[in-house]
């Protein structure tokens, strides 16, 4: 079978097969029979947004649908960055993930939520924060000995503090 010159979301009629006439035939949205088009695919409404084209938490809006450009859709994301015909690739605040990109006994910061960039966010030492580090966990200085683990009358000493 020959495909039809219509495309598969359209049925394609030739009103008069005794005239044999070409370039006769009508294309009909099976969406909607009442638009059609003689000798060509119509323009069938379209909402692209239907099939959820965008990523979780972005708003997809397809303007005219009527006219059913393809890709014509557009993807938000909830601080305003917008893709055409894509998602679009949103910033989120990453230090809100659970549990924290940073762990335990430090702080987290997204400098820049604004920059729509992904692993920007800083770790920042609790117990100095001057000691930093950008996309993942900071190397905290932990005095092992201040929680008093040895034994009375005995000294504690913990050499790889630094490392910790």
């Amino acid at each position: 079978a020959m495909p039809s010159p219509c495309g598969s979301d359209q049925t394609c009629e030739d009103p008069d097969k005794a005239a044999n006439k070409l370039h006769d035939f009508v294309c009909s949205c099976n969406s909607d029979m009442t638009i059609k088009k003689v000798d060509g695919p119509a323009t069938c409404d379209k909402d692209e947004c239907s099939a959820s084209p965008c990523g979780m938490g972005q708003t997809c809006v397809d303007p005219v649908q009527s006219v059913s450009s393809i890709g014509d859709f557009t993807c938000e994301c909830a601080n305003g960055v917008k893709a055409t015909g894509a998602a679009a690739i949103c910033e989120t605040d990453e230090c809100t993930a659970t549990p924290s990109p940073c762990g335990a006994d430090q702080t987290c910061t997204d400098p820049d939520k604004a920059s729509n960039k992904l692993h920007d966010f800083e770790c920042a030492c609790n117990s100095d924060m001057s000691i930093k580090k950008i996309d993942g966990p900071a190397t905290c200085d932990k005095d092992e000995c201040s929680s008093s683990p040895c034994g009375t009358g005995q000294t504690c000493d913990d050499p790889m503090k630094s490392v910790n």
